[in-house]
C-alpha cells in the first residue's frame, strides 16, 4: 500500500503517538493503531512494531567507532605470526608474551606501549580473525602415509590406551622416508622421536636405513634430550625390531615396546609429529647422499629449538562419547619447554638449563637458520637452480616478514651394545688388494649397493671371487658407511658425544 503521508510527517506522527502509545491499556492501544494505519497507510502489525520501537539517534549523532585493533596492531601481529612459523590463534596466544619479549630482547621487535598492550590483549578469535585474510593467501602442505612391517613377538607391544599419562622419557620413535614417492633405491631416512608427556621432539637424519645407525641416532638423541629417557616405542618396521636396538635397550634399562601391526593410531604421537614438523621443514623431495645428510642435519639443529621452545601445541586431556558424538577436551596450548618446566618430576638443574638456554635464543635467527637449510635442500632435490640456498641477511628477512604472506609459501621444500668389537680376522681378507678401487667407486657412487659393486668386481676380476664371498664385502662396506655417516652427519655433536667404542673396517 503506498504512504499517504510523506516520510518526514510519518516520522514527526510516529514520535508523537510513541509514548501515548506506551502509555495507554490495550484499548487505547487499539485506536491509536487504527488511527496511525489510517493516516500512514501502513499494515497494522509494521504499525506495531513502529511504535514498540524505542527511538534511535540519528546516524549523525552516532560517534565515529574507534578500532581497538588498528593497522599497527596488525603490522605487529603479523610478523610475531611469521616469527612463529603460521600457528593458529590459540597456540599463538599462549607463546605471544614470550615469543613479542624474545624479539623484542634481541632487536626485532620495538613497540609502542599502546600497541604492546593491545597486542598482548588479543583473544584467540581476535588474533584468527585479523590474520584471516592473511592465511587466504598464503599456502600449506598435505600429509602422507608410512609403510608397516611384520612385528617380532619378542618385544611387548603397547596401545594408544595404555599410556596412563607417562613423566617424561617415555619417546615414540619412527622414520620417516625421504624418497621422493618412490621406494626405489637408496635415499635418507628421519630418525624421529617425541616424548609423549611433554611432546619434546628430537629428529637426525640417517644416510642409511639400518639398524646400526638407528642405534647410533638413538644414542644421540639419548644425550640431547633434557631429561633420562626411560622408554622408547616403534611400529614394527625391522630396522627397529633386532637384537642390535633391544640389546641397547636392554643395556641401558630403557623399557622397548612396539605397536599393534597395521594400527597408527597406536603412535598418534610421533604421526603428527611427522607431518606438523618433519614433513612441515622438508616436504616430500627424494634426498640421498652425504651432502644431503649434512643439510639435514644442519636444518634439524635449527628445527629442534624451534619447535621446542617456540612452538605451542595442544593436548588431549578427556575423550568422551555421547551417542554418535565424540567429545574431546584439551589441555591449554604450550610448548615442550614450559610442560617441562611444569612437570614435577624434572630435576631443578634440568630446568634451570632450560631456562638459561631459552634466554639466549633468538626465534628469528632460528628461523632465519631453518629457512637457509630449506633453501639448500630445494637445491639438493630440484634441478632447478634458481632455489638455492637464500643469501639475504637476517635484518632483510626481518623486513619482509611483514609482507612475505603476499608471495604465498616462502619455505623451500615443503654389533651389539655391551660387547667388544670384533678386530682380527679368522682368514686372509679376499678384498684387501682391491679395498682402494672399491672405496674410489664409493665416493663416486655412494648410493651403490654391496651387490652392486660385487658383480662389478666379479666382472672385473673373473675366476677370483665366488658368491659365497659378497656377505664378506657387505659387511666391509656397512662398517665403513658408519663411520662416514657418524664423520658427516654426527660430527657437529662430536664435542658433546661420550667416548664410544671404535668400529673395525678392516
Amino acid at each position: 500500500m503506498a504512504d499517504k503521508i510523506s516520510r518526514e510527517a510519518r516520522r514527526e506522527l510516529l514520535e508523537a503517538l510513541r509514548d501515548r502509545y506506551r502509555g495507554v491499556l490495550k484499548s487505547g492501544k487499539a485506536r491509536i493503531l487504527d488511527e496511525f494505519v489510517a493516516v500512514a497507510g501502513c499494515h497494522r502489525k509494521h504499525a506495531v512494531r513502529l511504535l514498540r520501537r524505542r527511538q534511535q539517534p540519528s546516524a549523525m549523532q552516532n560517534s565515529p567507532s574507534r578500532r581497538v585493533y588498528d593497522e599497527a596492531v596488525k603490522s605487529a601481529l603479523i610478523v610475531v605470526w611469521e616469527a612463529s612459523d603460521r600457528i593458529c590463534g590459540k597456540r599463538l596466544k599462549a607463546v605471544l608474551p614470550e615469543l613479542v619479549a624474545a624479539l623484542t630482547r634481541h632487536g626485532h621487535l620495538k613497540l609502542d606501549g599502546e600497541v604492546y598492550s593491545r597486542l598482548l590483549a588479543a583473544s584467540p578469535a581476535t588474533i584468527d580473525r585479523l590474520l584471516a585474510p592473511i592465511r587466504s593467501t598464503a599456502k600449506g602442505c598435505k600429509r602422507r602415509h608410512a609403510a608397516r612391517r611384520k612385528p617380532s613377538q619378542k618385544i611387548a607391544v603397547r596401545t594408544f590406551a595404555d599410556w596412563n599419562e607417562p613423566e617424561p622419557g617415555f619417546l615414540e620413535v619412527d622414520l620417516v622416508a625421504h624418497s621422493g614417492g618412490s621406494m626405489a633405491g637408496s635415499f635418507i631416512h628421519s630418525l624421529v622421536a617425541t616424548d609423549i608427556c611433554s611432546g619434546w621432539t628430537e629428529s637426525l637424519p640417517l644416510l642409511a636405513r639400518e639398524q646400526s645407525l638407528v642405534v647410533e641416532g638413538l644414542d644421540v638423541i639419548r644425550r640431547r634430550v633434557p631429561f633420562p629417557m626411560r622408554g622408547i616405542d616403534t611400529d614394527n618396521d625391522s630396522a627397529f625390531i633386532n637384537d642390535s636396538l633391544f640389546t641397547y635397550c636392554e643395556s641401558r634399562q630403557i623399557t622397548f615396546t612396539r605397536s599393534r601391526p597395521y594400527q597408527k593410531n597406536d603412535q598418534a604421537w610421533i604421526e603428527q609429529k611427522n607431518g606438523s614438523v618433519i614433513r612441515r621443514f622438508v616436504g616430500y623431495e627424494r634426498f640421498s647422499g652425504s651432502v644431503s645428510g649434512q643439510a639435514l642435519a644442519c636444518l634439524y639443529q635449527a628445527v629442534r629449538l624451534f619447535v621446542n621452545y617456540f612452538q605451542p601445541s595442544f593436548k588431549l586431556l578427556e575423550k568422551t562419547r555421547e551417542g554418535a558424538k565424540v567429545r574431546k577436551r584439551y589441555s591449554a596450548p604450550a610448548t615442550p619447554c614450559d610442560r617441562l618446566l611444569a612437570h614435577p618430576s624434572v630435576d631443578e638443574s634440568a630446568k634451570e638449563q632450560l631456562k638459561t638456554e631459552r634466554l639466549t635464543l633468538d626465534p628469528l635467527d632460528i628461523l632465519h637458520r631453518a629457512r637457509d637449510a630449506q633453501a639448500a635442500l630445494a637445491a639438493l632435490g630440484s634441478p632447478d637452480p634458481t632455489h638455492g640456498p637464500g643469501k639475504e641477511s637476517l635484518d632483510k628477512f626481518l623486513a619482509q616478514l611483514a609482507e612475505l604472506w603476499r608471495s604465498g609459501e616462502p619455505r623451500a621444500t615443503h654389533r651389539k651394545a655391551g660387547t667388544k668389537p670384533r678386530d682380527w680376522r679368522t682368514r686372509k681378507d679376499p678384498f684387501e688388494t682391491l679395498w682402494a678401487e672399491i672405496l674410489l667407486r664409493l665416493q663416486e657412487t655412494p648410493e651403490a649397493t654391496a651387490k652392486d659393486l660385487f658383480e662389478r668386481v666379479k666382472r672385473d676380476h673373473p675366476g677370483q671371487f665366488h658368491d659365497g664371498q659378497l656377505r664378506t664385502l657387505q659387511r666391509r662396506i656397512r662398517d665403513w658407511r658408519q663411520v662416514m655417516a657418524r664423520k658427516l652427519v654426527y660430527g657437529c655433536l662430536e664435542q658433546d658425544a661420550e667416548p664410544t667404542e671404535a668400529v673395525a673396517v678392516s
